[in-house]
Order: C-alpha cells, then structure tokens, then sequence
C-alpha cells in the first residue's frame, strides 16, 4: 500500500488527483500508477485501469490470475469491474468511496463489495490498509494549489 500511496503523492506533484495503485504477483511488483485524468483527458484513465495497464503489458498477457492489487481508495465501479475482469485475487484499499465523496468526487455509492457480490466475481476485497494514510493524501491534496475534481 505504501507503493500506492507513494504514486499518488507523485501524481498530485504532478498536478493530477489523490489516487494510487500498486499491482503486484508473485513477491513482485508488476506496476504502480497513478490517476492521470487531467494529464490525459481521458475520464478512464483512473489510477487502477493505469496500473492495469502497465501490469498487463509487463506481464504479457490481459490475465492477471494470482494478483494482487493495493489502491489507495475503494476502486469505483468501473475500476473494480476491470480488476475483476484482470482476474485479480485479493484487491486491498485504504480510504472509503465516502472519503473520497467528502473530498469532492463525484463518485457512484456503489460500494466495491456490492459491485464484486451482483457480479458473482471472486475477487477479495480488504478494507481499511493504511485508511488514515490514504484518508490524508485527499486532505495534502485539497489544500495545494492544483486541486481540482471531475
């Protein structure tokens, strides 16, 4: 988790939003993003589809199977479909959909877990690693300079 949040640090340096995401397998990290929407004009491209990206290109291949994933909030629906569909094992996230609600983002309260329970999936979804870390990359991004939601 601390890869993640360390990426989203980087990315609010850069001028982009407080998310982060690390992906690793097999006692090693296969990539770690983060959330690039301004830097991109791309709406999708939030810090879990970036670091799926990155993993499936060093990987090979678009499966996943036996990853894990550390992201810095509760991925949304879109990215917890895509960690799904990756076919990752365990994804661990830190702040809640509400926290980053309260930060400003206009997010779907569309909890992860019921995403991963309407759509069968077997991906393990652990809460709260690092929370108060994660919780305050939103507070260490909202009083800079750059700071700006979609």
């Amino acid at each position: 988790m601390q890869v993640a949040i360390d990426r989203a640090r980087e990315g609010i340096a850069n001028g982009q939003t407080p998310f982060g995401c690390a992906i690793a397998r097999n006692g090693g990290i296969l990539a770690a993003e983060h959330n690039s929407v301004w830097a991109t004009i791309d709406i999708t491209a939030h810090a879990e589809i970036n670091a799926l990206r990155a993993a499936c290109q060093a990987s090979g291949d678009v499966v996943l199977a036996g990853a894990i994933a550390a992201t810095t909030c509760e991925p949304c629906p879109m990215c917890m479909s895509a960690l799904h569909w990756a076919r990752i094992e365990t994804v661990y996230f830190g702040a809640s959909i509400s926290d980053a609600e309260v930060a400003g983002f206009n997010e779907l309260t569309l909890p992860a877990s019921q995403v991963v329970q309407i759509g069968g999936s077997r991906v393990q979804l652990v809460g709260g690693i690092l929370a108060e870390g994660c919780r305050a990359i939103f507070d260490d991004w909202k009083s800079g300079p750059r700071a700006r939601v979609y």
